[in-house]
């Protein structure tokens, strides 16, 4: 089954887009500033939600994890 179509697999996909996207921004700033309009930017407003809501998307990171190991 492809990711659109399944739930689990769609929430693993965009937590794992917020997690790289927030952790380019803070390696190399320049990379994902640049680009903030247009298709690019939709990974620079992914590196804010992950700078704003980080508790969140951790423990959503956890939640999935755990649903991952037990199914």
């Amino acid at each position: 089954m492809s990711a659109l179509f399944n739930f689990q697999s769609l929430m693993l996909v965009v937590l794992l887009t917020i997690c790289t996207c927030t952790y380019l921004r803070a390696q190399a700033p320049a990379l994902v500033d640049r680009n903030k309009t247009g298709f690019m930017g939709l990974f620079w407003k992914a590196a804010r939600v992950g700078e704003r809501l980080s508790p969140y998307v951790s423990i959503a990171c956890c939640i999935m994890a755990f649903q991952l190991v037990m199914y």
